[in-house]
């Protein structure tokens, strides 16, 4: 095959994964506590050396080009998403550090357990607080559903608290996690983390924000800059494609009737 289209090729593959992510973070630019993937590309080493056959011959100026890119290891953007009040009572955002423990799944386990940033919450009809979009129950500081009663006001204080009719109801649980680049996107806008990591959370210091949401982390110029880039890539990989097939066709034709 030729060396040029197997770069082509490469970069094609790259591009389109890049795409992909990219489109996935505009897409959800309304989901609420979305926290958007970022993607890195980084230069792919010749078969030869990759693949550790030094042995083997090789052309050594083909070698000097290198295998072409190759996507690198894709992270989270964690970083804080802005508030937005929506005056629901159930509605809490969480300002700073942390995320709310939700139960999914039969068992008592932390295994369990999924982490989120979305904070919009409602009585289901156990009267137990849930979240919004998945009815699943988020927990208090004891890893247990937080029970309401349904006719009484509800007032969520910045450390979670939970009370009504001037007593406390429950508290939310606000965890934090060691190494949040470890946690992995589970669905539904949740996260899961590793059994080690979960046996060392630890209460978070962030404030939650009554009557307000967390907007997805998304920058939707950056967002749409990046899908654009990411398609102008792949169209350009996809011509070099094409022209190396006509090429080789060529070669395989016209050359060798001539020859």
């Amino acid at each position: 095959m030729s060396y040029g289209m197997y770069l082509a090729g490469s970069s094609l593959a790259a591009s389109m994964y890049r795409m992909d992510v990219a489109a996935n973070n505009l897409a959800n630019i309304q989901t609420v506590g979305f926290k958007p993937d970022m993607t890195a590309t980084r230069f792919r080493p010749a078969a030869r050396e990759e693949d550790g056959l030094a042995f083997l011959p090789s052309n050594e100026m083909l070698e000097k080009l290198g295998g072409g890119v190759r996507v690198g290891p894709t992270r989270m953007n964690l970083a804080q998403g802005p508030l937005e009040t929506t005056g629901q009572s159930l509605d809490v955002a969480i300002q700073g550090s942390g995320y709310f423990v939700v139960k999914d799944g039969a068992g008592s386990g932390p295994e369990t357990f999924r982490f989120t940033r979305d904070g919009r919450l409602t009585l289901d009809r156990q009267s137990r607080l849930v979240q919004t979009g998945t009815g699943k129950p988020v927990l208090d500081e004891n890893d247990r559903p937080i029970t309401l009663d349904p006719t009484a006001k509800i007032t969520i204080e910045p450390n979670g608290l939970v009370r009504q009719n001037g007593q406390i109801a429950g508290q939310l649980a606000l965890m934090n996690i060691s190494r949040p680049d470890q946690l992995r996107k589970a669905g539904h806008n949740m996260f899961v983390a590793s059994p080690e990591l979960m046996a060392r959370r630890t209460r978070a210091d962030g404030n939650l924000v009554q009557g307000a949401v967390e907007r997805a982390a998304v920058d939707p110029v950056r967002a749409t800059l990046d899908v654009m880039g990411a398609e102008r890539s792949a169209s350009s990989a996809s011509r070099l494609i094409a022209m190396y097939d006509e090429l080789m066709q060529k070669a395989a034709t016209q050359f060798a009737r001539m020859g």
